[in-house]
């Protein structure tokens, strides 16, 4: 080859070098430049995530649980996430360990990111052609759980996660950081209810604390939060085996546990215990009248999330007297309910029902409205005392029919139910004597008494008509009711509204206790004093003798129309107590009135809930100033009379001829003017008339509203 030839192949092969040379000079400087704007891509997207201080955590709450008055649980609120949040020190160091090393093995040395977990599971991922390893720390997923909501799986979002896990990790120490994943991470979901947090899952899988989990049952829950459906051991078990040998062996290679625990471990079986501590709820119709408490003061999503430990006024054993008493004095095609009231507090500590949950969740102690029947009357006592009616020496007569025209100008009212002669309030109380309460009730005024029954603690809709003085009511009374009404006459005449709960604790420390200590004075403990000393004659000798206790106690009887309702309330200083029999469903027959029926359960009650307390009833501080009294209705002691009518018939209509007669024949009725299914004078007596300006019809009675209890008509003549 010539000299000029060389030259040509030297510097053609010179060329081909720098040609190549400059090729990948190009291909590295793509690559750079390439590299250098995904970097400054990557510091964008970092820089857009926030910070956490400006950041609120997702309430992922706690369940709210429900304490008896002696600190016992009665269970929690129901909700379709279950969180039972503990501390730490709590959790066993088993569990913990065993969660690092099948999560996040480098956990302890990281600050929030782990790189090299990251490169070795790209290589795993394109090596298997698929994604199978996650290279997310602990910390990247509990930023996660905290701050958003419904993540997308794209590169913008892992990159704001992992910038905000670096800067979780320098605010939050190690063990905070796991203490929080380990209450917020979820743990698969058992019956619609998704278990948040390790001791929501030991209570589910195992039926124990999170602290007694050995070492088998907390390498099954660590191996949860990956999959928890797929790893449910309740519905896939030797996928839930699976998965708890290889944490397992993840723990055997990070030096966690010996080799003898590991091949033992592996050997065991899943030991599965299905618990249901966060579904299961004592005293149920008690429980939920505390959430609807709850739910009115403080909303639904507090009460079901909030992590409120809230502790009631039930006394668990006076609970269990209650019931018993109900199930020792059965009704045939009937149901019993109590409520008994702390009289000082307004405290419920008892309420009981016959029905049982599973049958209805209708709450017959608190929902169930019924008329009173004579158990109403002590109202109008109230009001006459409170007017200065002396009860010892105002009398009234008291025949077996009486015709009243308790409004002017308006219709003839026959009540039946009495004896004969006259007779003091105090004997016509004892012995529920309707004819005399119809007078009585008269001259107080139906404005007044039935004003005075809502001041002690009756909620229900009262109207200002003569019958209700008998307990012809048309949308009153519930056991609850009756009870806190009469709590009211028992604590001297100061009225505390019904509550259930005594204290409720937040999860901040914060306590809220009862709102109302002090209460409201409705009348003067003089006045209570004296009605208290005549309603103890209803024990003593009138309508419940033989249902006394071996204490002071006052009460009434009450039987409505056909006795289709028997009650009793009675009260000592300390307790009131009412106790309702009849038919949830209809109005059927009883075979007995309220001494025999609903006493009773009183009587046995009280013996038991009474204790060591037999206080009498406290001399008042400011006595009631009474004196006889006298009105048209009104009779000197002695009087004697078979049948009465207070006052002429009035002709309004000017006919010449009354414009109503009446004549006592024993019925309920009067023809098409009354039904006597709305209305409830008293057993075997006419209906009464409404005002005038009512447009007629009877409004004293009616008929039951829809889903609860009917109404009835009131006692009659002197019931036992």
């Amino acid at each position: 080859m010539s000299a000029r030839a060389r030259r040509r192949a030297q510097q053609s092969g010179g060329s081909v070098g720098k040609k190549i040379l400059l090729v990948f000079a190009v291909v590295f400087a793509a690559i750079g430049i390439a590299a250098a704007s995904a970097g400054i891509w990557v510091l964008d997207v970092a820089a857009s995530a926030p910070s956490i201080d400006t950041l609120k955590p997702l309430d992922s709450g706690a369940n709210s649980e429900v304490f008896a008055a002696d600190g016992t649980s009665l269970g929690y609120v129901q909700t379709d996430v279950v969180r039972d949040p503990v501390d730490l020190k709590k959790i066993p160091e088993k569990l913990e360990n065993a969660t690092v090393a099948i999560e996040d093995e480098n956990f302890r040395e990281h600050e929030g990111v782990d790189f090299s977990a990251i490169i070795r599971a790209a290589v795993e991922n394109v090596e298997a052609g698929e994604v199978r390893q996650g290279a997310s720390t602990i910390t990247q997923q509990l930023v996660r759980n905290l701050y958003i909501k419904d993540p997308e799986d794209t590169i913008e979002r892992k990159i704001i996660e992992a910038e905000m896990a670096r800067e979780y990790e320098e605010t939050y120490t190690k063990d905070e950081i796991i203490e929080q994943y380990l209450n917020t991470a979820s743990y698969g979901t058992n019956d619609g209810k998704t278990s948040i947090g390790v001791e929501a899952a030991s209570q589910v899988f195992f039926n124990k604390d999170v602290s007694e989990l050995n070492l088998g049952e907390a390498a099954l829950i660590a191996g949860l939060p990956q999959a928890p459906t797929d790893y449910n051991p309740f519905l896939n078990p030797d996928g839930a085996k699976k998965r708890r040998a290889q944490v397992l062996t993840a723990m055997f290679d990070e030096g966690y546990i010996t080799e003898s625990a590991y091949l033992e471990t592996l050997r065991d079986g899943l030991g599965l215990e299905r618990g249901y501590r966060y579904e299961q709820r004592e005293e149920q119709f008690f429980f939920d009248f505390v959430q609807d408490e709850l739910v009115e003061k403080y909303g639904l999503e507090t009460v079901r999330q909030g992590g409120l430990k809230v502790y009631t006024t039930l006394e668990p054993q006076l609970q269990e007297v209650a019931q018993s008493a109900i199930a020792a004095h059965p009704v045939v095609g009937a149901a019993n309910a109590l409520v008994s009231t702390r009289t000082e507090t307004g405290e419920i500590i008892a309420m009981a029902s016959s029905n049982t949950y599973d049958d209805s969740q209708f709450n017959l102690a608190a929902q169930g409205v019924r008329q009173p029947g004579s158990a109403f009357k002590p109202f109008v006592l109230t009001a006459a005392v409170d007017q200065g009616i002396d009860p010892d020496s105002t009398y009234y007569s008291a025949p077996s029919t009486i015709t009243l025209f308790p409004y002017e100008g308006g219709e003839a009212w026959t009540v039946s139910g009495g004896g004969s002669g006259s007779m003091s309030l105090r004997d016509a109380t004892a012995n529920s004597v309707n004819t005399v309460y119809a007078q009585l009730g008269i001259d107080v005024g139906p404005e007044n008494f039935t004003e005075m029954a809502q001041e002690l603690g009756i909620t229900s809709p009262l109207e200002p008509f003569a019958s209700y003085a008998l307990g012809g009511t048309s949308e009153c009374c519930s056991v609850l009711e009756m009870s806190n009404a009469y709590a009211s006459i028992a604590n001297g005449g100061v009225h505390h509204d019904p509550t259930a709960i005594s204290k409720v604790e937040f999860p901040d420390g914060e306590v809220e206790t009862a709102a109302d200590p002090e209460g409201e004075r409705v009348v003067e403990d003089g006045v209570a004093y004296t009605v208290a000393d005549v309603m103890t004659g209803t024990l003593d000798y009138g309508t419940a003798a033989g249902n006394d206790i071996p204490c002071p106690a006052a009460g009434k009887t009450g039987t409505t129309e056909e006795q289709s309702d028997a009650w009793f309330v009675g009260y000592t200083p300390e307790i009131a107590t009412a106790v309702w029999t009849g038919n949830p469903d209809a109005r059927i027959p009883l075979p007995g009135y309220g001494a025999d029926l609903s006493a009773p359960i009183w009587h046995d009650y009280m013996l038991t809930a009474i204790g060591n307390n037999c206080d009498d009833f406290p001399t008042p501080e400011n006595p009631a100033g009474v004196s006889s009294f006298f009105s048209d209705q009104t009779v000197s002691s002695g009087y004697d009379s078979e049948e009465t009518t207070t006052e002429e018939p009035v002709d309004a209509d000017g006919d010449g001829a009354p414009d109503a007669e009446v004549q006592d024949t024993g019925d309920t009725t009067t023809g098409d003017d009354f039904d006597p299914d709305l209305y409830a004078p008293g057993a075997g007596q006419e209906p009464p008339p409404s005002p005038p300006d009512t447009g007629g019809g009877d409004t004293g009675g009616g008929s039951p509203p829809t889903g609860g209890p009917g109404g009835g008509t009131t006692e009659g003549g002197i019931a036992p």
